[in-house]
């Protein structure tokens, strides 16, 4: 048996935001808050143990330093690259600079909050 990925946490300066923003991004919606702040945000038939993690975003005051080690890559599952593209440019995304070549099949972004992110070239069928 091997160990299975449930939720991602992602430090916020603005939890609502940015829980609203991957919200639309990834058709989440809110599971609960915690006294802290914190949101967790899911798919909204499984929840959390469900095949995709949840994600909980938590308040932050700290600082981001650098560059992430850990970034999430999303793929589109209704719409051609170009069209999701243009959707979270919509949300908020904006594009960002990691240092590409400009031959990559993705695009590098970055949430309200300046993590960045990844919009893969592969459509997904939905779960």
């Amino acid at each position: 048996m091997a160990c299975r990925i449930s939720e991602l946490v992602i430090d916020a300066a603005d939890p609502e935001r940015l829980a609203a923003f991957w919200s639309e991004v990834l058709g989440y919606v809110e599971l609960g808050r915690e006294d802290d702040g914190s949101i967790e945000i899911g798919p909204p038939d499984a929840g959390f143990g469900g095949p995709q993690p949840t994600l909980v975003i938590s308040p932050s005051s700290d600082p981001r330093t650098g560059k992430l080690r850990l970034h999430i890559d999303v793929n589109a599952t209704d719409r051609d690259q170009a069209a999701e593209l243009e959707r979270l440019l919509a949300l908020g995304a904006k594009p960002a600079d990691v240092g590409q070549t400009g031959t990559e099949s993705w695009h590098c972004l970055a949430d309200p909050e300046g993590n960045e992110f990844c919009l893969l070239g592969t459509r997904l069928q939905p779960l």
